[in-house]
């Protein structure tokens, strides 16, 4: 008997798996930043900005959804 041997992740599996990753990235990018040039002086904009707040915690978690699809995702028959 010959065993037909099954893929586990499909091309199209690990696209996506390269896009979540880009994804998550971005998200990090956008949360980093922010030194001051004195340290002794806290800029509350510049920490709390939208773009920290919100928009990078967003990117975040949608980068961890398409990963869960990549990985969930079925190879077409």
């Amino acid at each position: 008997m010959e065993k037909k041997k099954v893929e586990l992740f499909t091309k199209e599996n690990y696209l996506w798996m390269g896009i979540g990753i880009a994804i998550i990235l971005l998200g990090f990018l956008l949360m980093s930043g922010g030194k001051s040039p004195d340290p002794k002086v806290f800029d509350e904009k510049e920490v709390y900005s939208f773009r920290r707040i919100t928009i990078a915690p967003l990117l975040i978690m949608a980068g961890l959804m398409v990963e869960v699809y990549a990985i969930m995702k079925r190879p077409k028959a």
